[in-house]
């Protein structure tokens, strides 16, 4: 209650779209020093956290806000078949850098977090079901390609009506998500996509030299002699311990039972145990997973290996349906479980 007292400052904008960073100490919030923009992905999933806040204390002050928050960006002009903009003005309380969209950094958590507070709330709150089956036709018509050779299904960003075929490590929280709404009922399509899409993850580490993603990659469209389906460039080659294709690999084995996902999974647990364990302690985030005889160690861990990536491999291992249900509980972004308000 006390943390969440203190991040209530946030919300005090014009918009009530909160700013991007509260000063926990002085109870004061501001933007960030050259925008007063907010990230879209940063105002639409901390719903999941304050609305269980509200629940736990009483007080619904904290479910309220966020509540706002997002029937304030359901009715928002901008969107592009239920596609949002990255970013959303603190001022005015409208989208801003119109004509981008992506499923990665920025935006990728605010289609998740429809999913899930849906399925949180005990699936009466329609709006949020609306947007999300909206938001992903969205991404079948707009985003989805097929790469060369293999023929890999793969989402990819579109600028100003241009496709580009990046896709960030981060998208592939996608296939889990899909597969956890197809579980609560949505359509069977989507479960078909999210067996497309894992297998098109799991090739992100496949196809690389160490075994491990890079954090963002280029699909080939169109077949070259000796190309993969993956490039990529340079400045993108570093892995970061990011959980998104081992939380996935979680959801597809809890639904489907399929043994070749545990398989993927430990595979990747080798290759992390193999280029980016410490021998002292710890992991590490790697520059180039390009080169296995020197990965280039960056000497630092995200706190999601340990919070997520671990954890979910951990699950992913387990047999145990009942090691955190998924019919009791949803996870937030950042893998920690919180109770289904109605248990299914």
């Amino acid at each position: 209650k006390d943390i969440g007292n203190r991040l209530m400052p946030a919300f005090k904008t014009p918009s009530k779209i909160p700013y991007s960073d509260v000063n926990i100490g002085r109870g004061t919030a501001h933007p960030p020093r050259w925008t007063s923009d907010s990230t879209v992905a940063e105002v639409t999933s901390i719903q999941l956290e304050f609305r269980e806040l509200s629940r736990l204390t009483g007080d619904d002050k904290f479910q309220k806000a966020v509540d706002e928050v997002m029937k304030h960006v359901h009715t928002l002009s901008g969107k592009n078949d239920g596609l949002v903009p990255m970013f959303i003005n603190t001022n005015s309380g409208q989208f801003t850098h119109l004509g981008v969209y992506t499923l990665g950094a920025r935006a990728d958590s605010y289609y998740e977090y429809l999913l899930k507070q849906w399925i949180q709330g005990g699936k009466k709150e329609n709006e949020l079901l609306e947007d999300y089956m909206r938001a992903i036709e969205g991404v079948k018509k707009h985003l989805l390609q097929r790469s060369q050779p293999k023929k890999l299904t793969f989402v990819g960003e579109l600028a100003h009506g241009h496709f580009s075929a990046k896709m960030d490590h981060l998208v592939c929280f996608l296939p889990g998500t899909l597969a956890l709404g197809a579980h609560n009922g949505l359509p069977a399509d989507h479960m078909k996509l999210a067996e497309a899409l894992i297998e098109t993850c799991y090739q992100m580490y496949a196809q690389v030299e160490t075994g491990l993603s890079p954090e963002i990659v280029h699909f080939n469209l169109h077949a070259q002699k000796g190309h993969k389906d993956v490039e990529i460039k340079p400045a993108d080659r570093h892995n970061l311990l990011r959980p998104e294709t081992v939380e996935s690999l979680f959801y597809m084995y809890r639904f489907t039972g399929d043994k070749k996902y545990q398989d993927w999974g430990w595979e990747i647990l080798q290759n992390f145990n193999k280029y980016t364990r410490v021998p002292t302690g710890g992991y590490t985030s790697i520059n180039n997973v390009q080169n296995p005889s020197n990965p280039e160690p960056r000497d630092k861990m995200e706190s999601f290996f340990l919070g997520e990536t671990l954890k979910y491999m951990f699950l992913l291992f387990s047999d145990d349906i009942d090691l955190i249900n998924l019919d009791k509980y949803v996870f937030n972004t950042e893998a920690h479980p919180l109770p289904i308000w109605v248990p299914a």
